[in-house]
C-alpha cells in the first residue's frame, strides 16, 4: 500500500475530523464543526466541505467512521448518534458521486480496531479485539488479517449482550458511576489520581465487571490480544488489577495464559482506522 493516499474521517459527537493517510503517515488534522441538530442536508455539508479541503487528484480513496449502524455493502448509514437528521444517509453514494472515487463506510468502533490493526499494537497480529470504553462500549473483531463486521455490521457489540440487571455497556463504560452510583466520571477519575479509597474501590468494581465482559469476549472468539481505547483507558492502573482476577477465573486458563489486553497508544486511530477501511477491502 505505499505511496496510496487515502481520505480518512471521523465522524464524532459534535466534530468531524479529518486526513489524508499515505502509508503510516498522516497529513495535518482539519476539523469541521457539526451542525448537529440540523437537516440531514446540513450535516452532508459539514463532510463536503472537510473532504474539499483535502481532496486532491491523488486520492484514491475515502474512509469514514460513523457512530452508527452502517449497511458496510451500501455505505448507508442508520440513527447516527446524536445527530437526529441522520435516520438513513446514503453516504457511500452521495459522496462517490460527488467526488468520483471509492468511499469505504463503517462503524467508528471497527475503525478503531482496523487502526489499531494496521497502524497500532495490534500490527502483526492476526486475531484481536479492539474494544473502545468511553460513554459507551463498542468493539471491532479482526480476524484473519481483516475486520469481521458481520452481516448487518453488528458484530462486537458486546456492550449489548445481557448482563445483570442491564447490559455490559452499563457497568464496563465511563457511564457507569452515573449508572450505578449516580457520580460524574471525571470527578470519580480525579480522586482516584489523588488515592481516594472510595474512588480506588470504585474502580476495582469497574475492573470487576470489565473482566467479567472480556471473559464473554474470550468465550466467544478465543482472541489472543485485546486492545483497550477510550476515554476510560487512562484509567487503567485503577482496575487493571482487578479486570484482571476477573479474567483469570476463566474456564480455560491455557487461552488465558497467551491472552494479552494492552492499552492504545495511537494518536488519530479513529482518522487512520477510517483510512485503513480502504486497505481492508482490497
Amino acid at each position: 500500500m505505499k505511496n496510496i493516499k487515502i481520505i480518512g474521517i471521523d465522524l464524532g459527537a459534535t466534530n468531524i475530523r479529518g486526513a489524508v493517510v499515505n502509508d503510516e503517515t498522516i497529513s495535518e488534522i482539519v476539523s469541521r464543526r457539526i451542525h448537529t441538530k440540523g437537516t440531514k442536508e446540513q450535516v452532508l455539508e459539514d463532510v463536503y466541505s472537510l473532504i474539499d479541503a483535502l481532496i486532491d487528484k491523488d486520492i484514491k480513496a475515502i474512509g469514514i467512521g460513523v457512530p452508527s449502524v452502517v449497511d458496510v455493502k451500501l455505505g448507508i448509514v442508520y440513527d447516527v448518534i446524536h445527530i437526529p437528521s441522520w435516520k438513513e444517509v446514503h453516504l457511500k453514494e452521495l459522496l462517490e458521486s460527488r467526488y468520483h472515487i471509492p468511499v469505504f463506510v463503517n462503524n467508528d468502533a471497527n475503525c478503531f480496531a482496523l487502526g489499531e490493526h494496521y497502524f497500532g499494537k495490534g500490527k502483526g497480529v492476526e486475531d484481536m479485539i479492539g474494544l473502545t470504553i468511553g460513554t459507551g462500549l463498542g468493539a471491532g473483531v479482526i480476524i484473519a488479517n481483516h475486520l469481521y463486521a458481520g452481516k448487518n455490521c453488528g458484530a462486537g457489540e458486546f456492550g449489548m449482550v445481557d448482563y445483570r440487571d442491564h447490559n455490559y455497556e452499563y457497568y464496563c463504560s465511563g457511564s457507569f458511576f452515573q449508572n450505578v452510583y449516580g457520580l460524574n466520571g471525571e470527578e470519580v477519575f480525579k480522586k482516584a489520581q489523588n488515592a481516594d479509597k472510595h474512588a480506588l474501590i470504585l474502580y476495582h468494581e469497574l475492573g470487576v465487571h470489565l473482566g467479567n465482559a472480556i471473559k464473554m469476549i474470550m468465550y466467544t472468539y478465543d482472541t489472543g490480544l485485546i486492545i483497550l481505547g477510550g476515554s476510560v483507558q487512562l484509567a487503567f492502573e485503577f482496575f487493571e488489577k482487578a479486570m484482571w482476577e476477573r479474567v483469570k477465573t476463566f474456564e480455560f486458563p491455557k487461552s488465558i495464559d497467551g491472552l494479552q489486553i494492552k492499552t492504545s497508544a495511537l494518536e488519530n486511530s479513529g482518522i487512520l482506522g477510517a483510512a485503513a477501511l480502504y486497505y481492508d477491502a482490497v
